[in-house]
């Protein structure tokens, strides 16, 4: 079971689950009954974990589950760049993680959610929202953050990892601890969306560079081309195969010459 004996950063607090439906489902229960923001729910293991667009999360013991519930104040628009810069630390935590290790993965975001070692995902984000207790310009926001430190789950149709796996064992409260502080950190620098171009900028430098060869699967739409960037609103930038500028607001990306075959 996870332990609540963590260094939190000043004003929040932890909740611990040793096994639960699912952590961004009792943070939004949570929003509903007016819990204030700056909670984190911790679990074990999730019996009902989700990823983005509804998918079935696998959650064995021994890797990362946890929710931050936020209310910043912010109407949704701006509240939707909470998305990247969760990635960001995220990203950030597992690099301090792998720092202390023998081996330096790559690691690196993938737009809009993963977190990847290498070219295997390592962990992903799912941002959802809440009007509950708050008005609807200014929802409760919360961030669920899933990395894969033992277990690697199969059947994702796409290459996975874990921080064991790559030689590199991490407690789950090491991890906890790691992404509450990098969580922060960001939060204070995004600033309720005043300084998102620094959040903008900071996630493309732990993305794939530009021009990397890159395809979205929009159901059943594969568009091919090459990786341009995100935009001011964060959505992402690719030139198709065609030399089209196209901008993307929600699909399924994957990089490299795989990405032509929907790998």
């Amino acid at each position: 079971m996870p332990s609540g004996e963590l260094n939190l950063p000043p004003g929040y607090r932890l909740t611990i689950h040793e096994t639960i439906d699912s952590t961004n489902a009792q943070a939004l229960r949570l929003a509903a009954t007016g819990e204030a923001g700056g909670l984190w729910i911790w679990a074990g293991r999730q019996a009902s974990g989700r990823g983005r667009a509804g998918r079935s999360w696998t959650s064995e013991r021994g890797n990362l589950y946890a929710s931050l519930l936020l209310r910043p104040g912010v109407p949704l628009a701006t509240a939707s760049q909470l998305s990247l810069l969760a990635g960001i630390a995220a990203h950030d935590a597992v690099s301090a993680l792998a720092a202390v290790g023998q081996s330096s993965p790559r690691i690196q975001l993938k737009w809009p959610n993963d977190v990847l070692a290498g070219d295997a995902k390592l962990g992903g984000i799912l941002l959802e929202s809440s009007s509950s207790g708050a008005s609807d310009s200014a929802p409760a926001v919360v961030i669920g953050v899933g990395l894969n430190l033992a277990h690697a789950p199969d059947g994702l149709g796409r290459a996975v990892t874990s921080l064991a796996s790559l030689g590199l064992p991490t407690a789950p409260g090491d991890a906890m601890a790691a992404l509450a502080w990098s969580m922060a950190n960001w939060l204070q620098q995004w600033d309720a969306g005043a300084n998102f171009g620094q959040i903008r900028e900071a996630w493309l430098t732990r993305a794939q560079p530009p021009g990397a060869a890159i395809a979205v699967r929009q159901g059943t739409n594969l568009i091919t081309g090459r990786f341009l960037g995100i935009d001011e609103a964060g959505a992402l930038l690719l030139e198709t195969d065609t030399g089209q500028a196209r901008r993307i607001t929600a699909g399924d990306v994957t990089f490299g010459a795989a990405g032509a075959q929907g790998g």
